[in-house]
């Protein structure tokens, strides 16, 4: 079959095979291409829309990105049910089977180390969010101001209830990753989200990732659900077990133009 060579991840030789119905980026069902001790998952993509200039101009497109990424992501999860993938970055692509190659072997020492470090392992991620308004069972009864300072006085009042919840909402956070930072093997604090590109409410006040062995999910999964309605005008959220994308390292960024 023709066309370029999409790197879903990097993995150690499993014997479990895919999903039979299993498709990835472009509609291409992945397969397995084997180097020595790695194995990288890969799918053919037409070269119109992922040779270099074509993926730039496509990576500008938010729907077409999003397909990608889903499309993506649903590989990286099914390998995640079979065997420890080192996940590649979105849109990693090579010209034939032999560029694949050399890139094991390329990376070989690195692959085999990152891969030995996450073995049995997955990452959770947590989100801490406080509404933007104190919630209306604790929010003052709204009462018609009599002068321009009682207005003033009343929006004085709700500057600092508001900024009382973050304050407990940010020492909350802290503790809470404290705590979850001792229950896995590792965690990174990630950059907060942007409400308005992630479409969740509230502001983000903790964006969390850990690394916890699969045999030990159950009981960091309860630890969370345990604090999830700890505070009023606070959300936590609970989202995965993923393939350890915050944990890869250098390795994870690998890639060649075709």
């Amino acid at each position: 079959m023709t066309g370029l060579r999409y790197v879903y991840a990097v993995c150690r030789p499993f014997g479990t095979p895919l999903q039979a119905q299993l498709t990835g980026v472009a509609g291409a069902p992945p397969r397995l291409l084997g180097h020595r001790d790695l194995v990288a998952v890969v799918s053919h993509v037409p070269e119109a829309d992922f040779a270099e200039e074509p993926l730039h101009a496509h990576l500008e497109d938010l729907d077409w990105l999003t397909a990608v990424a889903r499309a993506h992501q649903g590989v990286i999860d099914a390998l995640t049910t079979v065997t420890t993938p080192l996940p590649l970055r979105l849109g990693t692509v090579f010209r034939d089977d032999s560029g694949v190659r050399t890139m094991l072997e390329t990376r070989e020492e690195g692959f085999l180390r990152t891969l030995d470090r996450l073995a049995g392992r997955v990452e959770w991620g947590v989100k801490v969010y406080v509404e933007e308004e104190p919630p209306p069972a604790t929010a003052a009864p709204a009462v018609k101001p009599a002068s321009g300072r009682d207005y003033l006085r009343q929006r004085r009042a709700q500057t600092r209830s508001r900024e009382d919840v973050w304050r407990k909402a940010e020492t909350f956070a802290a503790r809470l990753h404290e705590t979850l930072g001792d229950h896995a093997e590792d965690s990174r604090l990630l950059a907060p989200q942007n409400s308005t590109l992630s479409g969740a409410s509230g502001r983000n006040v903790l964006n969390a990732a850990y690394l916890v062995p699969r045999a030990d999910s159950e009981a960091f999964v309860e630890r969370v659900e345990r604090v999830k309605d700890g505070m009023p005008g606070i959300r936590v959220e609970l989202t995965g077990p993923w393939a350890a994308y915050s944990f890869a390292g250098e390795e994870s960024a690998v890639g060649e133009g075709p």
